[in-house]
Formats: C-alpha cells, structure tokens, sequence
C-alpha cells in the first residue's frame, strides 16, 4: 500500500485477514495477553509465527512505570533487554526522573536529594538533559508540587508517554516493529489524508482522527 499514488488510496479495500492481523498486532503491541488469546480463537486464525516478545513480562515492566514503581521497571528491563538502558540514555533519564519525582510526590524529599546526587547529577554533565533536570529538582521547592509550573512532570499522561517509549524501545531492541500496525496505518492514513487535501481541498477534508476510526 506504501508504493501507491496517494490519490488512489482510498480506492485499496482491506482484507479480512489484514484487519485481523491488523487488531492482533494492536493487541500483542499493547501486552493485553488474553485478549489476543481469545481473539485469535474467536477469528479462527492460526497462531502467528511472528514473535510477541513475553507479553507476560513487558506488561508488568509497563504496570511498574505507571504505578510509580520506577526501579523495578528498570530492573526487569535488564533482565528484558540487557544493555538496553545503557545505551539509551534518553530513556534511562526518563525512568530515573520518574523515581525522583514520585519520591518528591511522597513528601521523601531527603530521599530524593540523595537519590538525585547519586544517580541523576551526571546527566548534568550533558546539555540537553539540564533543563528538565533543573525542572525536576525544583519540584523540591513547592509544598504542592502539582500546583507548581512544572505539574505536567506529575501527571498521569506524562508517566504514560514514558512507558510508551520504554515499550517501543523494548520492542526495537528485539528487532521488532516500535508501532503496531494500527498505528502506522493510522500515521499512514494521516499524511495521504492530507496529501490529497492540499491537492483538492473541496474534495477532501483534512484528516480527523475521530472520522478516521469511526469510518
């Protein structure tokens, strides 16, 4: 579909099959085990030969990051995907800060202020770490750290685009896909979308995610 004249786009109509691969790899991308156990029998397709990668273990990894259990996600992701951590350092950094504030969030700033000085002081070292660094350290500042400038640090939608890079990460390091095929079709439906809107505007929309998926 790639190698298509984005005007004929939406002429291609998609198989049965593509779409159920299409809801497996959503679901085997997004750990939810049983669901892809019962929907591969209710689809009757046959167990796919592509690895999944331990759903089993990526899931609890993911549960430990938004349940403010920051070092045992990096811990299990050692064990995961070894060196994974160590040559992400964009990643790493992410995770580390998440421990820090979840630590300022339980009122433990002592604990924070040592944990900060042993594992977060030499990313300081590296230009474009210093700004969010400066950022997380000043949460130690406000009784309430959720009504301070930097209360995105704390939010449910920060700690979740978090475990969502940590799983893409994963998922490359295994020489997998980083996006399921959901996706990328939905990426791919954007930028054709918008293609064909520049190239006759009175024919076509621009691309609405919410008309995308209830189409």
């Amino acid at each position: 579909m790639m190698d298509l004249d984005p005007k004929q786009y939406e002429q291609v109509n998609l198989r049965d099959d593509d779409v159920r691969n299409i809801v497996w790899s959503y679901l085997v991308h997004n750990c939810f085990k049983e669901t892809a156990k019962a929907f591969l029998a209710s689809a009757g397709m046959k167990n796919p030969t592509e690895p999944t990668l331990d759903m089993d273990t990526r899931k609890l990894i993911l549960q430990y990051v938004q349940e403010g259990k920051a070092l045992n996600a990096i811990e299990l992701t050692e064990k995961l995907a070894p060196k994974l951590l160590e040559s992400n350092m964009d990643l790493h950094f992410d995770l580390l800060t998440l421990h820090f504030i979840d630590l300022i969030r339980a009122r433990k700033c002592g604990e924070a202020l040592e944990f900060g000085q042993k594992k977060l002081i030499g990313f300081g070292k590296v230009q474009k770490y210093v700004v969010k660094l400066e950022d997380v350290m000043a949460l130690m500042a406000y009784e309430d750290p959720e009504k301070s400038p930097m209360f995105h640090l704390l939010s449910s939608e920060y700690r979740q685009s978090v475990a969502e890079g940590l799983n893409q990460a994963i998922l490359e390091h295994a020489n997998m896909p980083a996006n399921s095929e959901l996706e990328r079709l939905a990426q791919q439906a954007t930028v054709v979308r918008q293609y064909l809107h520049e190239f006759d505007k009175d024919a076509h929309s621009p691309f609405s995610v919410k008309t995308f998926v209830n189409q």
